[in-house]
């Protein structure tokens, strides 16, 4: 299991409100052997109600899952 830290966000707002949210995070394996790190952009409404920090490695670990698992062709 990968531990997630989330390092920081970038909201970008629109005339209407927020339009995205990029999440900074850091993730490492148990060993420390894996690394991971970037940005994860979620949308406005995947922001709503997940603003919290452990709300927000969640929906990172979710995002990070579907990126790294290929589509079933």
């Amino acid at each position: 299991m990968f531990d997630i830290q989330i390092t920081g966000t970038n909201i970008r707002y629109a005339d209407d409100g927020i339009s995205v949210v990029h999440v900074q995070f850091r993730a490492n394996d148990s060993e420390s052997t894996v690394t991971l790190n970037g940005y994860i952009p979620i949308s406005a409404e995947d922001y709503q109600g997940n603003e919290s920090i452990p709300a927000l490695k969640n929906v990172v670990r979710t995002k990070l899952i579907e990126r790294l698992t290929p589509e079933a062709e």
